[in-house]
Formats: structure tokens, C-alpha cells, sequence
């Protein structure tokens, strides 16, 4: 009996510890200025506190994709700064779905805005021939789908969580129509299998097992007979909420995951990619 009770008493100072943590992980981000209303020498000087309090990558991913919860949404704000797409390769002030989850992830491994924004051409742009990447608007990873399964920094792990014979799967190539024209002019289409996580296998049994951070991209049938597959993206941390720059909100939001994406009237969505988020230069094969 003394036993239990003292493990129980354990259980009890373990989870209070990790409740106290939580809240206070959540008032020093408040505390904080806002990520969308600074300028670029401000984040620049916030940077390294984040590598100090948050030493460990997913940790400091993680407080980051919620110290810019609020954000304001705009679509399609990040380009090349050059024709034909003169926004700014990195930004804050603004976001949009794949524009938080790259913009973060470049944060989370720089210690100024100079440093980000060099990441982010690492992040968000294919290698040439001879391995170079620049920030040009045909060389952008412009298709969600193409990056998970090909840049080593979002990698798909749908297979990992899901057995294969549970996976939907789908023949699709990306930017090119059921007419044959492209959809976005590239010059380029990849031919592939995508294999995804359908409805029935979204759980909190599946919830339960993933990081806690990873990448999530939805799955958009209605869209396959135009070449895309991927209709938003986020993040879930803790195994239960989904941080996303959302449309419906106008701006970046954390809400309950299961919530958003199972409706009254249905889920939102086709299926789920899951993705792991990992530090360029570490980052294994796709």
C-alpha cells in the first residue's frame, strides 16, 4: 500500500511539474514582443534567448510556432524579390499555411534574421545540377507533396505510424492537369504514387504516437484532376493541436486538431501526410 501510494504521489509531482512548466513556458512567450510587429534587428536580438531557454531543436521549433500564433494571414506572400515574385524570400509580418511552417523552421535554426533568411533558400529552393540552391521562382519547392517526399528537412513518415496496407494511395502528376497543361508555368511535372493517411486511420490512437512536433499536410481529392495533392499544411504539437496559419481565422491559430479537421458535416479533408521536421545538415535521405 505505501508503495502505491508513493508512486501515486510520484505520478501527482510529475504531472504538476509539467503542468507548471506548460504555463510558464506560456507567460514568458507573452511576455515576449510580437514576432509580426518587429523588425528585423528586434528579432535578430530575441534569437539567441530562444537558443538559451530552448536548447534541444524540437523544443525551440516548438515555442516558436507558438509565439507566432496571432499572425496575421495573407496567401502567397513569400517570393523570390525579384520578377516575376518580388516579395521577400523571409518574413514574419505576415503568413500563410507554408509560409509559418517554413519561416519557423528556418527560425529555429538561426540566431539572427540574416541567418533565417539564408536558411529559408536552403529550406524553400531545389538544388541545381551542381547541388547550389538559389532563390529563384522555378527552383522553389512550390508543391508540398514534391518537398516531403524529396527535401530531407520535411520528410513524410506517414509510413512509419501507418501499416502500408492501412495507407490510401493515389497516381498523380504534380502541376499538370487532367487536360495536360500545367498548372503553375514551371516547365516541370513529376510523375509519382502518393500514399497517405485516410480518414478512417486519423485517431487519437495515431495522435498518441507522433513527436511532439511534426508537420501535417492535407490531402485534397477535389484537387488531384489539376495536379496538386496538398491543400494546407501545419504543424500538431503534443499529440493534439494543430498550429496553421488559417484562412478561416485570418490568422495564425492553435486549436484542437481533431476538432478542425472532423466537422459536423464531415472531415475537412481526403487524408493526412505526417512529416518530421529536421535540422539542415542533419538531415538523413528522404
Amino acid at each position: 500500500m505505501k508503495k502505491f501510494l508513493h508512486s501515486f504521489c510520484l505520478l501527482g509531482l510529475l504531472a504538476l511539474m509539467a503542468c507548471g512548466s506548460r504555463i510558464d513556458e506560456q507567460a514568458w512567450l507573452a511576455s515576449l514582443p510580437k514576432p509580426w510587429q518587429m523588425s528585423r534587428s528586434e528579432v535578430s536580438a530575441i534569437m539567441p534567448r530562444f537558443h538559451q531557454r530552448y536548447p534541444l531543436f524540437e523544443d525551440r521549433l516548438r515555442a516558436l510556432a507558438l509565439w507566432r500564433v496571432g499572425t496575421p494571414y495573407a496567401i502567397y506572400q513569400l517570393g523570390e524579390e525579384v520578377e516575376p515574385d518580388l516579395d521577400p524570400i523571409f518574413r514574419l509580418d505576415l503568413s500563410d499555411c507554408t509560409a509559418h511552417v517554413l519561416t519557423s523552421l528556418s527560425l529555429a535554426q538561426s540566431h539572427t534574421w540574416d541567418e533565417a533568411r539564408t536558411n529559408m533558400i536552403s529550406l524553400h529552393y531545389k538544388p541545381d545540377a551542381n547541388g547550389q540552391q538559389r532563390a529563384t521562382y522555378k527552383s522553389r519547392w512550390h508543391y508540398t507533396a514534391d518537398r516531403l517526399l524529396s527535401n530531407p528537412s520535411t520528410a513524410d513518415i506517414s509510413g512509419e505510424l501507418v501499416a502500408a496496407e492501412n495507407l490510401a494511395s493515389v497516381d498523380i502528376t504534380l502541376n499538370r492537369g487532367a487536360d495536360g497543361k500545367e498548372f503553375l508555368d514551371l516547365a516541370w511535372s513529376r510523375t509519382l504514387t502518393a500514399r497517405y493517411i485516410p480518414n478512417d486511420q486519423i485517431t487519437l490512437e495515431l495522435l498518441s504516437k507522433l513527436p511532439r512536433i511534426v508537420g501535417v499536410a492535407f490531402v485534397k481529392p477535389s484537387y488531384f484532376k489539376i495536379g496538386l495533392l496538398i491543400g494546407h499544411e501545419g504543424m500538431i504539437i503534443d499529440g493534439s493541436d494543430l498550429i496553421h496559419a488559417g484562412q478561416e481565422a485570418g490568422e495564425t491559430v492553435r486549436q484542437d486538431f481533431m476538432g478542425y479537421y472532423f466537422r459536423e458535416d464531415g472531415p475537412l479533408f481526403g487524408g493526412i501526410m505526417i512529416y518530421a521536421f529536421r535540422p539542415l545538415g542533419a538531415a538523413g535521405p528522404a
